[in-house]
């Protein structure tokens, strides 16, 4: 890996300055953030940067800043760290040099996952074994005794050589299949424990032998004058040669193989020993892959049904594994672990195991959703509780889908793909929402919509935030950022933020205070009134005031905000595209281009995927949106009930109206609000996890404008066009609530620093602020 360089050429102090660190800033750089400059002085790609900034794919060292040598020539500061810090992003290729240039763009989605696929070779050995076909006798130094084995033989073993005996006796039973009987005998034993054996097909065996010279001298070729004192100081002495690579054959192949599917034994075997056991790992496979850690238990169940069993059984022998340190057998089955940690990075084309997981979700949430639409079988609640968990790797396939199309294509291509399908997750609920509550004549759900809205905002201003600083803090202990950026893009909320609220702030400027539930206990006119519930009219039911302010003041700053964020993608995009000139570097300082790099999804792919993850989101929401009726019908039952008790148990009655009423607000601004944005919460805590704050913190901004300048907006054009009574009027809560977050963060923001500290500050700021929404009373109609 390599660390951001200075040519010496651009600086005029001592070159000294450069190495004046704490070395243990290299330790804490990212892996993917570690940025390399294809400049004169390749030989000083590997200097230590201690702290890193970002900001629109620069590379902004703050340290440098501090001890920099006086700059003459330049005049400014910022002249001198515009001048010496314009790097290249070191990529494997230039797609993935695309789709980490988009990270730092105004408007583009922050995408972990890569787009292409990764050469295994380059891969460590850790991600190598993720993806081993269990095929190989491989030297292993630790011991098969360990407590995933065990607990292999508890949950799996057992069930499954006892099957096996099973069938083995049924196969004695039919005289014909004795040999099948033997073999699975023999295999009741292997799949109890089968660590540290191995199945082998003794008709070709073959060894893999890696040797070793360890005590030769490597002698330098000769070479011309001008590079024979090259050679020589870089050249060591001693070294031991490459591994060499040979396959030996063990025992040579039999001449006459008999002809198996010519047996009777064989179809014996298939109908009453292979069926049995092919249902049984099916099975297993099943279950070991949905718990994912045990990944390799699936690999050898299907290696077991679709290899082993399908041999003639006289070439199948089981043998214990001796440690035979540098060489590799090829097998057809060996397996030292049940168990693997990192399974959680195994990926399928791309694909994070967990989003193929959870597909069956999302078909099983359709199926009782649309089959059972009587709750006959399965409560209502189940049913939203299902489709609201489905909407999460929906929202990551959208993502893939949005980052392969982004990288593949220029820079205007992507920002429209990131502008249409960007926030598509959010807009098919929000719609679907105020096209229920229009069908059942409900202002409740246009309330659900904009606590969703409100909480998509503050979590992605507090908690998405605060929650990368706090597991990168811990892990880095303090994270610098360019402060510059996060002002920019601070600026931007706060623009945002103004605009969406300017119509309520006017309303509350210039509305009707209405006062409901007065009584006058002294009987006279002229005494006070006790009134319970005092709130300004922000409805249509000021009908003048609506029709000739507030509406026409929604519609300019529908038409302003995404003006905005339209002049901000020109200016990315087209005026000052030229600070996005990326190049790909080998970590040598040299320019690498690879013509034909291997993407997991093509453009065509990619794009089918959107639209059919767009139309099951679609299904999804729909779903989400019709069961959860019975939440708010609840609420409506605990009005009754307080009106029921109201003499005798005023004070337990009204604590059980707060607690019923409250679950519509509270729901909207976490589970609907935040559940889409899982996979955006995921990237941005794997950027803080690689010391790159700067990124992490650009998820949850990028999330707060698109909210803000496009999804509301577009909720604003939606109603116009048909009319499902949204109006961009929100209550006093959410109005104070944005605003307090966009206060506290830009105040977190200023000094480019972070740590475990401020994010706690803001996970907590936003805790308390649910529970201001949990203990809040229902919207009025609700």
């Amino acid at each position: 890996m390599c660390a951001c360089v200075l040519p010496l050429s651009d600086l005029s102090g001592p070159p000294e300055l450069l190495w004046d660190h704490d070395p243990k800033g290299h330790r804490r750089s990212s892996q993917c953030d570690r940025l390399c400059v294809a400049g004169a002085h390749p030989e000083m790609v590997d200097t230590p940067s201690p702290c890193t900034s970002h900001h629109f794919g620069h590379y902004t060292p703050k340290c440098l800043s501090t001890h920099r040598p006086s700059v003459h020539s330049w005049g400014t500061e910022d002249a001198w760290q515009e001048k010496s810090c314009r790097t290249t992003i070191r990529a494997e290729n230039e797609v993935e040099a695309h789709k980490l240039a988009n990270n730092y763009k105004f408007g583009f989605r922050k995408w972990k996952s890569h787009v292409t696929e990764r050469p295994i070779e380059d891969r460590s050995d850790v991600v190598k074994e993720l993806y081993s076909e269990l095929n190989f006798i491989k030297p292993q130094t630790g011991s098969v005794m360990n407590v995933g084995n065990v607990i292999y033989a508890l949950v799996f073993g057992w069930w499954i050589s006892l099957v096996y005996v099973l069938v083995s006796l049924l196969m004695f039973c039919t005289i014909v299949g004795i040999p099948y009987g033997k073999l699975c005998w023999k295999l009741s034993g292997y799949v109890l424990w089968p660590f540290g054996k191995a199945l082998q097909k003794t008709s070709s065996l073959v060894r893999r032998c890696c040797i070793k010279f360890p005590n030769c001298e490597a002698i330098p070729e000769e070479t011309d004058d001008s590079q024979s004192t090259e050679v020589k100081e870089s050249t060591p002495l001693l070294r031991s040669p490459p591994p060499i690579t040979l396959d030996l054959p063990l025992s040579a192949p039999c001449s006459q193989k008999s002809r198996y599917w010519c047996r009777v034994s064989t179809y014996v075997w298939l109908v009453l020993g292979y069926v049995p056991l092919a249902i049984v790992h099916c099975l297993a496979c099943i279950l070991s892959w949905f718990m994912v850690f045990t990944i390799p238990v699936a690999k050898m169940n299907a290696r077991l049904l679709g290899n082993v069993l399908l041999l003639p059984p006289e070439e199948i022998q089981i043998r214990t594994v001796r440690k035979l340190p540098g060489c590799e057998t090829r097998v057809l089955l060996c397996c030292y672990r049940a168990f693997n940690w990192y399974y959680y990075k195994y990926t399928v084309d791309g694909i994070n195991v967990f989003a193929v997981n959870l597909l069956s979700l999302v078909i099983f949430t359709l199926v009782i959703g649309y089959v059972d639409r009587d709750n006959s079988f399965v409560r209502s609640e189940v049913k939203f509780a299902t489709a609201v968990s489905s909407i999460i790797p929906l929202s990551y396939y959208i993502g893939m889908g949005i980052a392969s199309i982004s990288a593949q294509s220029n820079f205007a291509v992507g920002a429209v793909v990131n502008a249409t399908f960007g926030s598509i997750t959010e807009m098919t609920f929000y719609i679907t929402a105020l096209l229920q509550g229009h069908r059942a004549g409900s202002k409740c759900y246009g309330e659900i919509v904009k606590a969703a809205l409100t909480g998509t905002l503050l979590g992605c201003i507090l908690f998405v935030p605060g929650l990368c600083m706090i597991i990168g803090g811990c892990k880095h202990r303090e994270q610098r950022f360019n402060s510059r950026s996060a002002g920019v893009s601070s600026a931007l909320l706060f623009i945002s933020v103004g605009g969406v609220f300017a119509p309520t702030l006017f309303s509350k400027a210039y509305g009707n205070l209405v006062c409901e539930g007065c009584s006058n206990p002294s009987g006279n006119n002229s005494g006070p009134f006790f009134c319970t519930d005092c709130h300004y009219d922000l409805s249509e039911n000021n009908r003048s005031l609506f029709l000739s302010h507030i509406e026409p003041l929604v519609y300019t700053v529908s038409v302003l905000l995404p003006a905005a964020y339209l002049i901000g993608l020109v200016f990315t995009l087209k005026t000052h595209s030229h600070i996005y000139d990326i190049h790909i570097s080998d970590g040598h300082g040299h320019v690498v281009s690879q013509h034909d790099p291997v993407v997991h999804w093509s453009r065509w792919r990619a794009l089918v995927v959107l639209i059919v993850a767009t139309l099951l989101t679609a299904a999804c929401a729909d779903l989400t949106t019709e069961h959860i009726k019975p939440i708010i019908s609840y609420s409506s039952v605990s009005q009754n009930r307080v009106i029921q008790y109201t003499e005798k148990q005023m004070d337990y009655s009204l604590d059980l109206y707060t607690y019923r009423v409250s679950c519509m607000y509270f729901i909207g601004v976490t589970v609907l609000a935040m559940v889409p944005e899982i996979p955006e919460i995921v990237n941005g805590i794997q950027f803080a996890l690689q010391n790159n704050i700067s990124l992490s913190l650009e998820v949850g901004n990028c999330i707060a404008v698109q909210v803000c300048m496009l999804q509301m907006p577009l909720l604003i054009l939606f109603n116009a066009v048909y009319d499902v009574g949204f109006v961009l009027l929100f209550s006093d809560l959410h109005l104070w609530a944005s605003i307090f977050s966009v206060i506290l963060a830009n105040y977190i923001f200023m000094d480019g620093k972070s740590d475990y500290f401020q994010g706690t500050a803001l996970v907590v700021v936003y805790l308390i602020l649910l529970a201001l929404y949990f203990f809040a009373p229902s919207p009025l109609g609700c």
